[in-house]
């Protein structure tokens, strides 16, 4: 079962907002100094890069990706997380609208 909620944090107003608003996310921080985002995916294409570890969980829809190494797509459903390495850029299809949490290590 997905834990739906996150207690005693604080949310950052503005969001970040990429690919001409097609992706949106919050930015979640926790009492430990550790954050998330929470966002949405419009379908579409795209690319991001990354600093530190992502591990991307799927709260509705489902996100399809090409992890950084591969040469397949891969597709995650609700429930279903995948990990990516830090300094490193992946790839995403979006066919549906996709909402997901993502956590940063």
């Amino acid at each position: 079962m997905l834990d739906h909620h996150f207690e005693k944090v604080t949310v950052v107003k503005k969001a970040n907002i990429y690919f001409d608003g097609k992706v949106t996310s919050r930015v979640v921080l926790f009492p430990d100094g550790s954050r998330k985002t929470l966002g949405v995916m419009l379908p579409g294409e795209y690319r991001f890069n990354t600093d530190a570890t992502e591990v991307m969980e799927v709260l509705d829809g489902e996100i399809t990706v090409r992890l950084p190494g591969s040469d397949q797509w891969q597709t995650f459903h609700v429930g279903e997380t995948f990990t990516v390495p830090a300094q490193s850029s992946f790839e995403l299809k979006i066919d549906n609208v996709a909402d997901y949490c993502c956590s940063y290590e």
